[in-house]
């Protein structure tokens, strides 16, 4: 007897339909075939005892399972389930004529418990996409399955629970979520706010231009002056996720298995804070089956490197290119995986290896070219990607005695999000989002300058030998701060500021 069913294979952020058939026939023999991998071809062993423990029986002859097409590699333990369905169809233990409606994943226990799987969102989004009638997986994946509409999503703790579901369908209820109600229930501000910070509003400016413009930023100056309090504040006045931001946001952290079973979806801007002892494959992705690394990770949110000097060196030039492209492709032999990767990059760092550097009352006590050596940890390429580059000096005493309350994050972001209202309309045609994005061609459109201005530019680009690159990130802050001003052209105010946003360059730096 022969029986037909359907899976999902997770290939990136999406995901494949597979065709699992098993049939049963004279012989003693099990083979399984379809290109699986180690933990599909050890499915056997926990398949067998979990039958027994829920009181089904292993057939008694000879099965033979292929999983297609064959040509795509089948990977972990998410087959265990619909194996098991198939070889109880086939057995005539189970009565189920519509099975092949369904999509059947889960990791099956010794006992017959069903374990949660990775990438229940792209499966769901794949099922419908094909037109099944619904799908089956663990209980633990069916509040995160169930945001996708026109599909009935059933979870699942045991083999038992999905014969019985067989049944009598009609006794079992779908799994339902109020996506939209999910989201605007969650759309809350940052526990952590900038009302909290003392002093440092020239910072507070900064990260103010950087979150309406969409601007990768670097905080340079002492230890204790604030710069991971800023940094770890920056996420709460960036304009809220949209539906659709939330739901590709959603569908990284699930092929991750970063989502519990009491989260259905990301509502708010991922914050990713890796420590500096993190590798290259970690940062960007990759394995021998490719996963999401932390840059895609912090897609349409925030990447955060504290002590950035003390990352290697080689995980720092990895990030170059997602930097540019805002997406990572991570090749294999076999296959080719593509990665959102479009994060707020926000980096801090010591100006020396003591931390005193240009102090204005500490005194630096590092020896003669190793403040050099210690800038030079961070590659000129890497700093060119950053478009600002912001100096933060230690906090006075009577700013952090001042009982006045600093301005709150909630009024920074209604700013932010007026200014990002401008940009949307802007590049409602050019499918980008803010100034950050604008290629060459958008970037002469709406960021010329007058002749002062130009002259301006030109003298700042000669002092401080700032590469094409560089130019480039000018124009687009300065953009960015016309728009905070409600300002149609970019003025001479607007390049000076953003010009100053360029400390690394100089050089003074030097050591």
């Amino acid at each position: 007897m022969l029986v037909k069913i359907y899976g999902s294979a997770v290939h990136g952020i999406g995901a494949t339909k597979i065709t699992i058939e098993v049939n049963v026939s004279r012989g003693a023999k099990f083979i399984l075939v379809g290109l699986p991998d180690n933990a599909v071809k050890e499915s056997k062993e926990r398949i067998h005892v979990a039958l027994y423990n829920q009181g089904y029986r292993w057939p008694g002859f000879k099965v033979v399972v292929n999983m297609s097409p064959a040509d795509i590699r089948k990977e972990g333990s998410a087959y265990d389930l619909p194996i098991a369905i198939g070889l109880l169809v086939c057995s005539k233990q189970l009565l189920a004529k519509d099975v092949h409606s369904y999509v059947i994943m889960g990791e099956v226990s010794l006992d017959g418990t069903i374990l949660p799987i990775k990438g229940a969102l792209p499966i769901a989004i794949q099922a419908r996409k094909e037109g099944f009638k619904g799908l089956l997986l663990p209980s633990e994946n069916a509040r995160e399955a169930a945001i996708v509409d026109g599909l009935e999503v059933y979870g699942m703790s045991s083999i038992s629970e999905v014969c019985n579901f067989f049944k009598c369908p009609e006794k079992v209820k779908p799994e339902f979520v109020d996506t939209r109600a999910i989201f605007q229930q969650e759309q809350t501000i940052n526990s952590n706010d900038f009302s909290e910070v003392k002093g440092q509003e020239k910072i507070k400016r900064a990260l103010e231009i950087a979150a309406t413009g969409g601007h990768n930023v670097i905080l340079i100056g002492p230890p204790g002056a604030g710069k991971t309090m800023l940094a770890k504040r920056f996420s709460s006045i960036l304009p809220p996720l949209t539906l659709g931001e939330a739901l590709e946001t959603t569908k990284i952290h699930s092929v991750a298995g970063k989502l519990n079973g009491h989260s259905s979806l990301v509502a708010l801007r991922p914050f990713r804070s890796p420590h500096h002892t993190i590798s290259d494959v970690a940062l960007v992705g990759g394995g021998s089956v490719p996963q999401p690394g932390e840059i895609s990770l912090a897609h349409n949110g925030v990447l955060f490197l504290d002590e950035l000097p003390e990352f290697k060196r080689t995980v720092l030039e990895v990030m170059r290119q997602p930097l540019e492209d805002r997406v990572v492709t991570v090749s294999r032999s076999k296959c080719s995986v593509d990665f959102p990767a479009s994060f707020t990059l926000v980096a801090s760092m010591n100006p020396c290896p003591c931390g005193y550097y240009n102090h204005p009352d500490k005194q630096c006590v590092c020896g003669p070219g190793l403040v050099q050596k210690y800038l030079n940890r961070v590659s000129g390429p890497l700093l060119d990607r950053i478009d600002l580059h912001v100096e933060v000096t230690a906090v006075s005493f009577d700013e952090l005695t001042d009982a006045k309350n600093s301005e709150s994050s909630i009024e920074i972001r209604k700013r932010v999000i007026t200014a990002r209202n401008f940009q949307q309309t802007r590049f409602s045609d050019y499918g980008i989002h803010c100034n950050a994005q604008m290629n060459t061609s958008i970037l002469k459109k709406y960021c010329t300058i007058d002749k002062e201005a130009m002259q301006m530019l030109k003298l700042a680009m000669e002092k401080l030998d700032l590469s094409a690159r560089a130019y480039d990130r000018i124009l687009k802050v300065s953009r960015t701060i016309a728009d905070l001003d409600n300002s149609e052209s970019i003025e001479t105010v607007h390049l000076a500021e953003a010009i100053q946003y360029r400390s690394l360059d100089r050089e003074a730096w030097a050591g």
